[in-house]
């Protein structure tokens, strides 16, 4: 299966998208390294979207950004070529229930981790400030960019209640606008291109960020079978 893949970079320092599966990424010091890494990527993310199995995958790279950015602390602002353009409805139902298992799915395992303020990992910092170490951190951390991203495309929601609940109040917001499949590019914070598409993308990439540094961060601390691999991660 050949599946076509979007690429970031700063330097050697890559991030690598898989289009076809909305929010599958690979990150590496190499794009050899980021394109190494996706074939696993995908097929976890198949396995926790409900996909067909599929056979051999061979990722082609389709559309290039080079950024400015720290990619390697997953810090992007690319905004694909397919994220352009009128949505059909059919199209947002898929991608929007995505978005909501995944926030679903987020909940589940975080409410499994024994002890929301323990974690076994040493302090560490990125471009955002300090990185979350304990499972209250990562929730909080994750659910808290639900105000920003909606606001990117100029609908306006809070943070409050569930991961869940905060998302599901986004997408009723945001449907109560006539013309919101068009798609819209807005110009958002940073100057940087936002579209209802990428949105959506975002939602399910950052999400699948954090529940992997979760899991593992809950699997080191607790052992292995203390939380459901729910995200079907192959670590």
């Amino acid at each position: 299966m050949s599946t076509p893949c979007i690429l970031e970079h700063n330097g050697g320092d890559s991030l690598l998208f898989a289009a076809e599966f909305v929010g599958a990424y690979a990150r590496g010091a190499s794009r050899e390294e980021a394109l190494r890494k996706m074939p696993g990527e995908i097929r976890s993310y198949i396995s926790w979207s409900g996909g067909a199995p599929c056979g051999p995958i061979e990722c082609e790279i389709v559309q290039e950004k080079a950024s400015a950015l720290t990619v390697s602390d997953a810090d992007s602002d690319v905004i694909f070529d397919s994220e352009r353009g009128v949505m059909t409805p059919d199209e947002y139902v898929r991608l929007k229930a995505l978005a909501l298992k995944s926030a679903r799915d987020f909940l589940a395992l975080y409410s499994a981790v024994p002890d929301k303020n323990k974690s076994c990992l040493p302090e560490r910092k990125t471009f955002y400030g300090h990185v979350p170490r304990t499972a209250a951190e990562m929730y909080e951390h994750t659910k808290n960019v639900n105000e920003y991203y909606f606001g990117e495309i100029d609908v306006f929601t809070d943070n409050g209640g569930t991961i869940l609940d905060c998302r599901e109040r986004g997408f009723e917001a945001l449907e109560r606008r006539p013309d919101f499949l068009k798609n819209t590019v807005f110009t958002g914070s940073y100057d940087e291109e936002w579209s209802l598409k990428k949105l959506l993308r975002r939602f399910i990439w950052h999400d699948r960020i954090h529940a992997k540094a979760m899991y593992r961060m809950a699997i080191k601390t607790f052992g292995a079978a203390s939380v459901p691999n729910v995200f079907s991660f192959d670590i």
